[in-house]
């Protein structure tokens, strides 16, 4: 399948995303068992296309088209879930002041971006607490890489507690399980994608934490006092943490069939097990729907225009 189209997706509200070169599609189980579809078609902008072509640029690129893009589907499904079909107006609620001037999408880059600031912030001042016993850059930097890992795996361990969270990460897990079918060149039904692993080398999870170990190294060629420069220096920085990361993820992907280099992965897949669950057939089946629908609609654009879309 080394051939093959690459695909990727993101785990919805009771269903999942996936994308391919220029149509993203959402499935999802409405409240009646029925599975609703929405539809978009990435647009292609000729300038982005050049900086994907760019090594440690096209990571960042990429990372804010798919939190956008992520953010429409997201909506979709929150918006309908857990709505009864044909009453999807009048349960609608209106969207925020915010979302209403500025546009899903964008309100999905800022969100990313303010939650990559706080988590790249927030550690420095706990760790400039300890500055009393732990001084010295070495120290605080490795120190202030530690509480961004537990703050990372704190985070995902509580928020998997939840219901709701916790069908996101089994619909994560479907996901992965319908890649890993395609990539195997295997028929893609419920029983060969619940026989496949629930992680993957290409998950974003994986590439979270990359940022967490490419930071720590990066931090130790900048000044890390003041405290002010310090925090400058981690702002300047996140595109650059963010461009290495996402090269690093490709690279482990690439590596991944290699015996003596698969292993460069495994931190990856070992907090995919925090963030994936494995799912039922149910969910599996909603997965199933959607990567077939993506791949109709590849070969027959016309399609799209049945599904809902914008």
């Amino acid at each position: 399948m080394s051939n093959s189209p690459v695909y990727g997706g993101q785990a919805q509200l009771e269903g999942v995303m996936f994308g391919g070169k220029e149509h993203t599609v959402t499935a999802i189980r409405r409240n009646d068992d029925s599975i609703d579809y929405y539809h978009y078609k990435k647009v292609q902008k000729p300038i982005l296309q050049k900086l994907k072509k760019i090594p440690f640029v096209r990571g960042v690129v990429a990372l804010v088209e798919s939190a956008g893009l992520g953010s429409r589907h997201m909506q979709f499904s929150g918006d309908r879930y857990d709505v009864t079909p044909g009453e999807e107006e009048d349960q609608k609620e209106e969207g925020s002041k915010l979302q209403m001037i500025l546009g899903v999408a964008v309100v999905g880059v800022l969100s990313f971006l303010f939650g990559k600031f706080a988590f790249t912030l927030v550690p420095v001042f706990m760790a400039n607490l300890f500055s009393p016993w732990i001084e010295g850059k070495v120290g605080q930097i490795l120190l202030e890489s530690s509480f961004k890992l537990v703050l990372l795996l704190t985070y995902l361990y509580f928020i998997s507690l939840t219901p709701l969270i916790k069908r996101v990460f089994q619909y994560h897990g479907a996901e992965h399980k319908v890649i890993n079918c395609y990539e195997a060149g295997m028929d893609i039904t419920v029983q060969n994608v619940q026989a496949q692993s629930r992680l993957h080398y290409r998950c974003g999870s994986s590439f979270i934490l990359f940022t967490v170990f490419v930071g720590m190294f990066l931090y130790f060629f900048v000044p890390a006092e003041p405290l002010w420069l310090r925090l400058v220096d981690r702002i300047l920085l996140i595109p650059v943490v963010l461009g290495i990361s996402f090269e690093v993820l490709q690279a482990t992907n690439a590596c991944r069939n290699i015996p003596v280099l698969r292993f460069l992965g495994y931190p990856g897949l070992w907090l995919q097990l925090l963030t994936t669950r494995e799912p039922n057939d149910e969910q599996v089946e909603v997965a199933i729907a959607s990567f077939n629908m993506l791949l109709q609609v590849e070969e027959q654009p016309e399609i799209a225009a049945t599904l809902n879309h914008d």
